[in-house]
């Protein structure tokens, strides 16, 4: 018997059992996942992000919120994840209603990044058009300047986490012959039980 033929209740637990697997066969990056969103002209956008927390809210990844993706989340707060691990021929696909971190929780992961990393997020003007390479290190040499010499680095104003609260959960796993197992885990809203199911591949 399998999880897919006797699917336990928590698709979390059954979720960081899988990105536990992960982490062991991927050789980089085993938390990234496509993230697509919608423009105000319902035109979808994806891109790979990473993966920074997941528990029973839900999974989190942090951004410029003035980048093209902030802007579509804020206007469409509504997105799709996808995390495939070609090692372990398994998929996780993710949907449901976008919601911001707290300022706490936003602070805390940040204060974690490296000093670069934080340099780097007041420095750049995500998804907006940048002239040449020169004007970027420029931008960053200066925010070394204004903060030299200072540790605590604040959180910039425009950079925060999104948590994908879901109401569905899709495991998939390759199968022989293109025959692949399936099941989805999905509610009607956060606060009701969620029902499996499986799926043809």
């Amino acid at each position: 018997m399998t999880i897919f033929d006797t699917p336990p209740e928590d698709p979390f637990g059954l979720f960081e059992s899988w990105m536990a697997d992960a982490v062991r066969s991927e050789v980089n990056d085993p938390n990234a996942m496509a993230l697509a969103t919608a423009d105000k002209d319902a035109l979808p956008n994806v891109r790979m992000v990473l993966l920074k927390g997941v528990d029973a809210r839900g999974f989190v990844f942090y951004t410029n919120l003035e980048s093209q993706k902030g802007g579509e989340l804020q206007n469409h707060p509504q997105a799709a994840l996808c995390f495939h691990w070609k090692s372990l021929q398994r998929q996780v696909r993710v949907r449901g209603p976008v919601s911001a971190v707290d300022d706490g929780e936003a602070d805390a992961y940040y204060a974690s990044r490296s000093r670069e990393s934080r340099l780097g997020a007041w420095a750049s003007q995500q998804s907006r058009a940048l002239a040449d390479r020169v004007e970027l290190d420029a931008a960053y040499a200066d925010m070394e300047a204004r903060f030299a010499g200072q540790d605590d680095i604040p959180r910039p104003p425009h950079w925060s986490g999104r948590r994908i609260t879901p109401l569905s959960i899709e495991f998939w796993q390759d199968g022989n012959h293109r025959l692949h197992d399936r099941l989805v885990y999905a509610r009607p809203a956060p606060d009701r039980a969620w029902q499996t199911q499986r799926l043809y591949p």
